[in-house]
C-alpha cells in the first residue's frame, strides 16, 4: 500500500484539515518545515514518504471562492521529478487535484490555466472529481477520453455519500467508476478518531479491479497496518505525518510489504 501524502492549500498557505470544518482551518504547523509556505511543505511531504504522487486540495476553488493556479503551477514545476537523486529515470511525478470540478469544461479550464504557467518540465496533473462538487456524470468519461486518468473521490460524512441527489445514485454503481476511486471520509480527517475501514470495506467489496484509496483517520503505524491488510491501494495522510506519528520508515514501509 502506498502513503499519498496531503496538501491542503487556503488563501496561499497549507492548512491544517479538521473533520472537514474548512471554514475554522488555520496555517499548518508541522514538524517536517518551519513554515506553512505550500511549495516547502509540499517538498518535505514528498521527501518524508518517498510518495508517487501528491494529492493538493485547492480549498478554495472547492468553496467556490479564488482558485489558486499560480501555486499550483509552481507546484507542478518543483515537483516535476523529486526522487531523480534517487531514481535518475524517474517517471513524472503526480499531483492529483481537487479543485471543486463541477464537470469537464470546468476542469479543462482550470488545468489549462495552470499548464499556461509551467514549461517543458512539470508533474503531470491528475484531476480529482470529488462528489460533493461534481455535476456532471459525463465528466469522468469526458476526462477518460481526453487521456487525464481521472480520480473519483466518494465523499462522505456521517457515513452518508455527499453528492446531488440526482446523481447520488449513479454514483453508488461501480458502473460509473473510473480506475482509481478515493473513499473519502471527512469526519475522520485529522480527527485522531482512526480510519473509517467500515466504509472503506463496503465500497472495496463492489470495486472489481479497480484501485481503491482510503483518505483520512490514519494516527500511527498501526492504522496503517490495518488499512494495507483491507486491500486499500494507498491512503491520503496529512495530520500525522505533520505531527511525526508517522516517520519515513513507517510510511515506506507498508509500501514494500504489499
Amino acid at each position: 500500500m502506498q502513503v499519498i501524502p496531503v496538501l491542503d492549500l487556503l488563501d496561499g498557505h497549507a492548512v491544517r484539515a479538521i473533520r472537514g470544518d474548512r471554514a475554522n482551518y488555520r496555517p499548518i504547523q508541522s514538524s517536517l518545515c518551519a513554515t506553512s509556505e505550500p511549495l516547502p511543505i509540499a517538498r518535505a511531504l514528498v521527501a518524508a514518504t518517498a510518495a508517487p504522487a501528491l494529492y493538493v486540495a485547492d480549498l478554495g476553488a472547492i468553496m467556490s471562492r479564488e482558485a489558486d493556479p499560480s501555486t499550483l503551477a509552481a507546484l507542478a514545476v518543483s515537483l516535476a521529478h523529486p526522487h531523480a537523486h534517487v531514481e535518475p529515470h524517474s517517471r513524472p511525478f503526480e499531483i492529483w487535484l481537487d479543485a471543486g470540478f463541477a464537470d469537464f469544461p470546468s476542469m479543462l479550464a482550470h488545468l489549462s490555466r495552470i499548464a499556461a504557467a509551467t514549461g517543458s518540465a512539470h508533474a503531470r496533473i491528475v484531476p480529482v472529481f470529488g462528489s460533493e462538487s461534481l455535476h456532471s456524470l459525463d465528466a469522468l468519461q469526458k476526462a477518460e477520453a481526453a487521456g487525464y486518468a481521472p480520480i473519483l473521490s466518494l465523499d462522505h460524512r456521517g457515513r452518508q455519500l455527499i453528492a446531488a441527489p440526482e446523481l447520488a445514485q449513479a454514483l453508488r454503481a461501480p458502473a460509473s467508476w473510473p480506475s482509481r476511486v478515493i473513499v473519502m471520509t471527512l469526519d475522520q480527517v485529522g480527527a485522531d478518531d482512526g480510519p473509517d475501514l467500515d466504509t472503506f470495506n463496503l465500497i472495496h467489496a463492489q470495486a472489481g479491479q479497480r484501485s481503491i484509496i482510503g483518505a483520512g483517520g490514519i494516527r500511527h503505524c498501526d492504522d496503517l497496518d490495518a488499512a494495507a491488510r483491507s486491500g486499500a491501494y494507498a491512503w491520503l495522510i496529512a495530520s500525522a505525518l505533520h505531527d511525526g506519528r508517522l516517520r519515513t520508515t513507517d510510511a515506506t514501509r507498508s509500501d514494500a510489504a504489499t
